[in-house]
């Protein structure tokens, strides 16, 4: 039987305080200052991560794919719906999905907590589908549930076809969405405690265990940045949601269509330069024998 919605109280108590401030300060024009960060990438929102305001942004409404980044929206409606320590079992046509995936076996049983876990640090698509299938019956019907959180959280330029970010025609979002989605997943506790774990044990239903290395390597490699969500395809580029905190300042930087060669540089700059850290003291920060 798929999962129903049952919980919607936490979701509408969110909404309630901060769906007013996201419309204001996302629809507020956000001056630059001369020493904002020169960004590769196609389009940037930075922003506080408590107050909504936007600190630098470029080309923030532009229609494009987002990649696998759409999964914090898929975490989003799964962790609200509830019911996190029931299983949800493996079904043949989660399976039937492009790589990357953790090629679960059909006839399993997982957690839906254990595979929010694998959703959002290796970013498995065939996970992605179970979810979603187990959710609301099948993926066209969590497409709808997708658009619909979207649209909640004050976000009129962006339409979800898939939970996973796989290109299909008609998927899209913008920079200052995906910000929307971003802020919504930092404020629910399970979801920013799962996107800032950088190795997870993995454990089969079989008994097998493997790690699994989160695909975020701002995260791996810098000790101000604390979670959120990467994202993949041809047509996206790369893509990633960045967040970080230092001193009592939570920023988040929601960066699209980059070159690999310019991905994290570009985020890790957004970071540092919002949570007010000095271009030359940035390097401070690496976490030893980060990968």
């Amino acid at each position: 039987m798929p999962h129903h919605s049952r919980h919607q109280a936490p979701l509408a108590r969110f909404l309630a305080v901060f769906a007013p401030a996201l419309l204001l300060f996302f629809s507020a024009p956000g001056g630059l200052s001369a020493d904002a960060p020169t960004v590769v990438a196609d389009s940037v929102v930075l922003f506080d991560a408590n107050s909504g305001k936007v600190i630098f942004k470029k080309n923030p409404d532009v229609q494009r794919p987002v990649a696998s980044t759409q999964k914090l929206l898929t975490a989003l409606v799964v962790a609200e719906a509830g019911g996190l320590g029931e299983d949800v079992t493996i079904a043949p046509v989660d399976e039937n999905v492009e790589p990357t995936k953790l090629n679960l076996t059909p006839g399993q049983s997982y957690p839906r907590r254990q595979l929010l876990h694998a959703l959002l640090v290796k970013s498995a698509n065939d996970v992605a589908r179970a979810l979603a299938r187990d959710n609301a019956g099948s993926v066209d019907a969590f497409a709808e549930r997708m658009n619909s959180c979207m649209r909640r959280l004050g976000g009129e330029n962006s339409n979800f076809v898939n939970p996973n970010g796989l290109p299909v025609d008609g998927q899209y979002s913008t920079a200052r969405d995906m910000a929307r989605v971003a802020r919504a997943a930092y404020n629910n506790p399970l979801i920013r405690e799962i996107t800032c774990i950088r190795y997870y044990p993995f454990r089969f239903a079989n008994g097998k265990t493997v790690t699994l290395k989160n695909t975020n390597r701002v995260l791996r490699n810098y000790s101000f940045c604390n979670g959120m969500k990467t994202g993949y395809t041809e047509r996206a580029r790369h893509c990633l949601i960045a967040s970080g905190s230092y001193h009592g300042r939570d920023v988040i930087a929601v960066v699209l269509g980059a070159s690999k060669a310019h991905i994290w540089e570009d985020s890790v700059h957004l970071l540092a330069y919002g949570l007010g850290i000095p271009a030359n003291q940035v390097e401070s920060f690496r976490v030893r024998g980060a990968e």
